[in-house]
């Protein structure tokens, strides 16, 4: 044979038929090796090495029909560089047909929510009060969870829409709750009231009265981050046109929990928050485990702001938002983004 030729190593050949029968037995029917092993009379060894040759010889063919996966290097780096508890990355191109489901918005943001169910179920434990604002990463995740231990269920900020009995927010609050067998305390009121005085005389309602007094409860929570200006902000579609102005100049970038932070992480106050029906900047601030979930492949200034906030001590996101984020193209981004006096009493407790 010539130097030059190429050996290309072929599977060994295999008993087809015997492979066939013993991988529908395993993949289709659900039987253990040794179940195998003993219908046929042979090893659980020989098991083994049917189930191998059948992938080779393309008897089996695996698709892994979801378009998305959890990209762990990533993660971790996001935890090192922002100094969080938690840094989920979600890889939402993956699969056939990666690229139409990374364009998926709506399909995008329910990997997130998944993924962020599966973290809250990771984390809780019996007795924590769980908080949820009413974003659509919240909605997402109710609709995955399906175990959690006993924890009561908060609703962290009132009804964007105008039903305010079956809104998406007050059904992700029972939904959640159900999912641990806990209490479910929702709002029945609007996020953004007329006027300050009407606020105050919602705010005193026995319904409403009992879920604000355990927002100081709650001990772990999972809130939407995204741009201030984004078409769903519930806050730049309440502001006046003089209003947004005035926070543009403020250097206005993101919205979490209704509340709208400059690039460096600043709460920015609002005439919006006497007439909010809300948890506090402060209250936030006080939640032990605070989770951000991004609106993959979009806002990634807004995302950098709330991690330099010091709020968060977790972070669930899409793999191109996380790959942005840790890019050194600004000058004072290792300053800016050092865990803050927050994140290290966080780490402390």
């Amino acid at each position: 044979m010539p130097e030059s030729a190429e050996v290309v190593a072929l599977p060994p050949p295999i008993d087809t038929l015997l492979a066939a029968a013993v991988a529908r037995r395993f993949y289709l029917e659900q039987r253990s090796k040794v179940e195998i092993a003993k219908e046929f009379g042979i090893s659980r060894f020989k098991v083994a090495r049917l189930l191998d040759a059948a992938v080779a010889h393309d008897i089996v063919r695996i698709d892994i029909t979801v378009p998305a996966e959890i990209d762990v290097p990533l993660g971790q780096a996001l935890t090192e560089r922002f100094g969080l508890r938690h840094g989920i990355v979600v890889d939402l191109g993956r699969g056939e047909g990666g690229a139409a489901a990374s364009a998926d918005q709506g399909q995008g943001d329910r990997w997130l929510g998944t993924a962020a169910a599966r973290l809250l179920s990771e984390i809780a434990e019996e007795g924590d009060v769980l908080g949820l604002d009413g974003s659509h990463a919240a909605d997402a995740l109710s609709e995955a969870v399906t175990r959690l231990p006993l924890c009561d269920v908060v609703q962290l900020t009132g009804v964007h829409g105008r039903d305010l009995a079956h809104d998406t927010a007050i059904t992700a609050v029972r939904r959640t709750a159900a999912a641990g067998g806990g209490r479910a305390f929702p709002l029945h009121t609007p996020f953004l009231l007329p006027d300050a005085v009407t606020a105050a005389v919602l705010r005193s309602q026995p319904a409403t009265a009992e879920t604000l007094d355990r927002f100081g409860q709650v001990t772990k929570a999972v809130v939407g981050i995204g741009a201030w200006d984004a078409p769903r902000s519930a806050v730049y579609d309440a502001l006046s046109e003089r209003d947004r102005e005035t926070l543009r100049e403020a250097g206005a970038c993101a919205e979490v929990a209704g509340h709208v932070l400059d690039a460096a992480g600043r709460v920015i106050p609002t005439e919006l928050n006497a007439r909010t029906i809300a948890v506090s900047a402060a209250e936030l601030r006080g939640v032990a485990e605070l989770i951000g979930v991004t609106a993959g492949g979009r806002g990634t200034g807004a995302v950098r702001a709330v991690l330099r906030s010091g709020l968060l001590t977790g972070v669930v996101t899409d793999a191109t938002t996380a790959r942005r984020l840790l890019r050194h193209d600004d000058p004072d981004d290792l300053a800016r983004t050092a865990p803050s006096p927050r994140s290290t009493e966080r780490g402390q407790r």
